[in-house]
């Protein structure tokens, strides 16, 4: 059994293209994002002070941490929002006096009591907020 998962429009041709897969394959690029974790964990490795909240891939984020300088971390229970299970979160960062940023990945929330920790390096303008495997 095959999917459609996507089609692309060539304008210089004038050609419709479909990709096609096997459906194995489409079932897992619909499976949840991994690790699945009841914790974020942020770990503030940068040069600044920073804040940030747990966000869905559909915007809607959690309250957010307090703001706090560089070698702290703070951690979001998911257990704590409204969030369901099975929600795709990753953080979403404030630099104070700078830019905000997201996560490079998401994750799953499941209530397990696992943590994912993502560290953030770099400067109010320039920096990244990266998933530790």
């Amino acid at each position: 059994m095959f999917r459609v998962l996507y089609r692309t429009a060539l304008p210089a041709v004038g050609v419709l293209a479909l990709g096609v897969v096997p459906a194995a394959h489409a079932e897992a690029a619909s499976a949840q994002a991994e690790p699945c974790v009841q914790k974020l964990a942020v770990v503030n490795n940068a040069g600044f002070v920073l804040s940030w909240s747990a966000s869905t891939r559909t915007g809607e984020q959690s309250a957010s941490t307090d703001a706090y300088p560089i070698n702290q971390t703070r951690t979001i229970d998911l257990n704590t929002t409204s969030f369901p299970e099975g929600t795709e979160i990753r953080p979403f960062v404030r630099a104070t006096g700078g830019t905000s940023n997201y996560g490079n990945s998401y994750v799953s929330y499941c209530d397990n009591g696992q943590t994912a920790t993502y560290t953030v390096t770099g400067t109010t303008l320039d920096y990244s907020v990266t998933l530790l495997n």
